[in-house]
């Protein structure tokens, strides 16, 4: 085998060609793709024979490499796209200089490597690798803590620019129509938009959200499915895609993407945008959950508010009948033994059995009113409305808990000013509360309190050494009763805009802590300003 049939069986195409253009050999992969013969491309420039041009080749199409190598004195090696067969085609060319026995360029070796392929997978691997991450941005938009029409506006940008379109929309059921209207949309007119309400079945989208499949057309403006023919062709609408927004095996919208360009989309835009549909139908989903999860707290919230304003209201009510009547009568009667007592004793009656009766009625007496009065202070306590909050918490703890044997150590920050009421009374319930699991639950021995003011908060704690428990394990309230407690803390204070907070761990007591904003009153703050 000689060294022209080595070059012949190189399956890349092999050109040395002189520095006056002119071909000087052509391997068989050059005369195969030109379908010409060695002597027809033999001393006929290269411009002319290979690219079909009356002058070398140049800027902005491509660089000669003749004209390269020779300014530069060394190899050089491109990308060329050649149309010369009617395809594109991608040659990676490397030239070489081949230089006489003095050392000049006298020719360049082209090796034309053709690289279509590789263009072609490397182009996909782009495109995929754009779309992944176009994907990823969609998913995290989704993902957001946000509203639903931002997450459907961010959605759509990311949507139109994946695909290289500039009209888009999302449609949603509307409750009180019942039909499908635009949420969010791009490159609509506000006219045609706000016109388009479809119900189920009619036109393409309203068909999409019917049978839960999408829709491809080259021209909606052609198409019989087309439920506003007039407006479409106004728009100037042609290439378009329907998707469905899918939650699990429901559909609760549909997305439409759209062309000014016969024919835009193909089967690949159709699967992208199905996937994208699944993500987007199952955040319309959440935010729908979410909406009435809110209105459903909301409910809870007002009723609880009800419920817990009915309470404080029900005890001022029962705190002051037991004021006025019951404390009044329990009073009279024990005053009215009291008599009875010293009548007897002036009159000399020595039954014994009458006169212990009396006073053992009398005793009963004395201590109904001392119950009654504890009664109405656990209702309505009068410190409360009368010394503020931190005393009325200080006097119930040492008279709950010191009664009991457990020491009471009270930390209060000044307060120049009151509280507002519904704060201090919901604090006052709270460390009633509190007082009241340390006595029934924890063993303590010592119980610490303290209450901190500032210009943005108020916060209380009350901390003791009992057997504490293990909060993880208390996620509810349970039949017994047990967690009642501190789920109506937290609660309570919620009502008020504050959060409260149980840290236990057993053998190691049990830390409350119950904090609630202050809101400044915005004509206060002016007035001193005005003042000063």
């Amino acid at each position: 085998m000689n060294l022209m049939d080595v070059v012949d069986s190189v399956e890349d195409e092999l050109l040395v060609i002189g520095r006056d253009y002119r071909i000087q050999f052509a391997n068989l992969a050059v005369r195969a793709r030109f379908q010409k013969k060695a002597e027809s491309l033999i001393g006929k420039v290269c411009y002319q024979a290979l690219h079909d041009q009356d002058k070398p080749c140049s800027m902005p199409l491509w660089d000669c490499p003749i004209n390269k190598i020779v300014q530069s004195g060394s190899t050089v090696t491109f990308i060329h796209s050649d149309q010369t067969t009617g395809a594109t085609r991608y040659l990676k060319i490397t030239a070489y200089p081949l230089r006489d026995q003095n050392g000049n360029i006298a020719a360049v070796v082209e090796l034309r490597r053709d690289v279509t392929a590789e263009r072609e997978l490397e182009s996909q691997i782009l495109r995929r690798h754009y779309q992944l991450s176009t994907l990823s941005r969609i998913s995290s938009v989704v993902t957001e803590r946000q509203d639903l029409d931002t997450i459907l506006r961010n959605a759509l940008d990311s949507v139109l620019e994946l695909i290289n379109a500039d009209i888009g929309g999302i449609l949603l059921w509307d409750e009180e129509t019942k039909t499908l209207r635009y949420r969010v949309y791009r490159g609509l007119s506000p006219s045609h938009a706000q016109e388009i309400q479809l119900s189920p079945g009619e036109g393409v989208a309203g068909r999409v959200a019917q049978t839960g499949e999408p829709i491809l057309l080259d021209d909606i403006s052609q198409d019989p499915r087309n439920a506003r023919p007039v407006s479409i062709r106004a728009e100037g609408i042609r290439g378009f895609v329907s998707i469905p927004l899918k939650s699990k095996a429901k559909v609760v919208g549909v997305m439409n993407v759209a062309s000014h360009a016969v024919g835009k989309f193909g089967a690949d835009d159709v699967s992208l945008l199905s996937s994208i549909g699944d993500y987007l139908g199952t955040a319309v989903e959440q935010a729908s959950l979410y909406t009435r999860l809110e209105g459903a707290r909301e409910r809870y919230q007002a009723l609880l508010r009800y419920a817990l304003t009915a309470q404080e209201d029900e005890r001022k009510r029962i705190a002051r009948e037991l004021h006025d009547d019951t404390s009044q009568a329990i009073t009279s009667l024990t005053l009215s033994l009291q008599a009875i007592t010293a009548m007897a004793e002036m009159k000399g009656i020595t039954d014994a059995e009458f006169m212990n009766k009396v006073k053992t009625t009398q005793s009963f007496a004395v201590h109904t009113g001392y119950e009654i009065v504890r009664l109405m202070k656990e209702l309505r306590p009068t410190l409360l409305d009368e010394l503020g909050l931190a005393a009325a918490i200080h006097r119930y703890a040492k008279d709950s808990l010191e009664a009991q044997g457990i020491n009471v150590s009270a930390e209060f920050s000044e307060m120049e000013e009151r509280l507002p009421p519904e704060i201090e009374v919901t604090l006052y319930r709270v460390a009633q509360g509190l007082i009241g699991n340390i006595l029934e639950h924890s063993g303590a021995k010592n119980v610490s309190i303290k209450l901190e003011r500032d210009d943005n908060e108020c916060i209380l704690r009350i901390e003791d050494d009992g057997k504490g428990f293990d909060v993880s394990k208390l996620t509810r309230v349970e039949a017994s009763g047990r967690g009642a407690g501190l789920f109506t803390m937290r609660e309570r204070m919620s009502l008020v805009g504050g959060i409260g907070i149980v840290e236990s761990k057993l053998g190691r007591g049990t830390r409350a802590i119950a904090k609630v904003p202050l809101v400044k009153d915005v004509t206060d703050e002016e007035n001193k300003g005005v003042n000063s």
